[in-house]
């Protein structure tokens, strides 16, 4: 089932919105006292989440897609999806570490953790990447299979409240306020719904089909949660055992909505 323009919108939009209100959560400060403690949580909550929907949905799809013929299987047809989705992992790995500096979620509020305005903006450069292509994975996810593009919604849509509660914490820690935070945040959204349109009118008019599309966003997709989110579950989670299991929620999580996905739209 193929999706239809309205629904990827809607799915950009709510994505895109999520970033916003995660960097308002910094104001006023009584909310985001309360909400630094749920972080965590919601973290390892999104982790989980993204890290079943790669292995679960996403490369069985990748797989198929490379793998035209039934009953035939040719290893050497996979090498181009594998090297994308390798691609897609470094490319992270490349624009938000190696020429943005990394920052620890909602640290850089506090006065010994000060940034410099130029820091700060480098690294919200490095996250529209990755954001970007968010919204190519949500796309290129609903155009293979409805389902598998609204589990790949669910996974972002998790992470989005954390990333945008990031944004904000650089924003102020680089000595700005409340309106700049709202536009960096409101940028990193549109830069999502972007990545939507983009792929959905441009992407095969240029040869970047789902089938290039889906393994390149699957790489960026696996970097996120095994490398931006679980080193960051493992270093506010502490000698906390609840945080580790919120990962193990999020994948509890997946496969309840990947059930219920499943038995509504096959009635």
């Amino acid at each position: 089932m193929e999706s239809s323009l309205l629904q990827l919108l809607l799915f950009g939009i709510l994505a895109g919105a999520a970033n916003v209100l995660g960097g308002m959560i910094l104001f006023p400060p009584a909310i985001h006292k309360n909400y630094r403690k749920l972080l965590k949580y919601i973290l390892g909550l999104g982790a989980g989440f993204m890290l079943s929907v790669v292995f679960i949905d996403i490369l069985p799809e990748v797989v198929k897609l490379w793998q035209p013929k039934e009953g035939v299987f040719d290893s050497e047809k996979l090498l181009i999806p594998m090297v994308l989705i390798l691609i897609g992992y470094l490319l992270t790995q490349f624009f938000e570490h190696t020429i943005a500096p990394h920052f620890h979620l909602g640290e850089e509020v506090h006065s010994d953790h000060l940034i410099s305005t130029k820091s700060a903006y480098t690294a919200i450069g490095g996250l529209l990447i990755h954001t970007f292509f968010d919204g190519v994975s949500i796309a290129a996810a609903a155009q293979v299979d409805f389902n598998v593009g609204i589990l790949v919604f669910l996974a972002i849509f998790l992470h989005k409240f954390p990333e945008g509660f990031t944004i904000s914490s650089m924003i102020l820690a680089a000595g700005k306020g409340k309106k700049e935070a709202l536009i960096a945040t409101s940028l990193v959204g549109l830069t999502t719904l972007l990545g939507v349109i983009l792929f959905y009118f441009v992407g095969a008019n240029i040869g970047f089909t789902v089938a290039y599309a889906l393994p390149l966003a699957s790489g960026i997709t696996l970097y996120v949660a095994a490398s931006d989110l679980i080193p960051e579950i493992n270093h506010h989670g502490g000698k906390n055992p609840l945080v580790s299991l919120s990962v193990f929620a999020g994948v509890l999580f997946f496969f309840l909505a990947h059930l219920a996905l499943h038995s509504v739209l096959e009635k």
